[in-house]
């Protein structure tokens, strides 16, 4: 019975990645990378996100006669969310709108890849400020990102 929960466990492990050291929130997606990247642009069109581009990397590299495998990008965001984030401190401005990597590795696994919020707040220093506003947008858009990520990946 142990070794049976033990096993479980893992396995959610692998299928929701933790924060790496380089910012990226990786979940595996129960989807090929069309799919995943339709079921992302409906929640967030559903939530009031503005969706601004899809880039399609593996296309790309077909126009120059390389292969890639599947490889979407999908930028989307909302300004009632991030300029409130760029009043906190305006490098952040760099980092948005918010982006999700769709995309398949070696195996063909399909994931979903996007830049954590606590990176992000690190890296520009956003609940710096005094009146904590920006920490609470901080954990708001976290929140929303995974609710995004698993609505398009389960």
């Amino acid at each position: 019975m142990k070794k049976t929960i033990a096993i479980g466990v893992f396995s959610c492990l692998l299928s929701y990645s933790a924060i790496a050291e380089n910012g990226l929130v990786t979940i595996k997606s129960n989807h090929n990378v069309d799919q995943t990247t339709q079921n992302l642009v409906t929640v967030l069109e559903k939530k009031g996100m503005t969706v601004f581009t899809q880039i399609k990397h593996d296309e790309g590299a077909k126009k120059v006669g390389m292969e890639l495998r599947p490889t979407r990008l999908v930028i989307f965001g909302n300004p009632k969310v991030g300029t409130p984030l760029m009043k906190c401190s305006q490098t952040a401005a760099i980092d948005l709108p918010q982006k999700m990597l769709i995309w398949q590795d070696e195996a063909g696994h399909n994931w979903l890849s996007y830049n954590s919020p606590d990176y992000l707040n690190t890296r520009h220093g956003l609940d710096m400020n005094s009146e904590n506003k920006c920490a609470k947008v901080i954990g708001k858009v976290k929140q929303a990102l995974s609710n995004f990520a698993k609505a398009a990946t389960q």
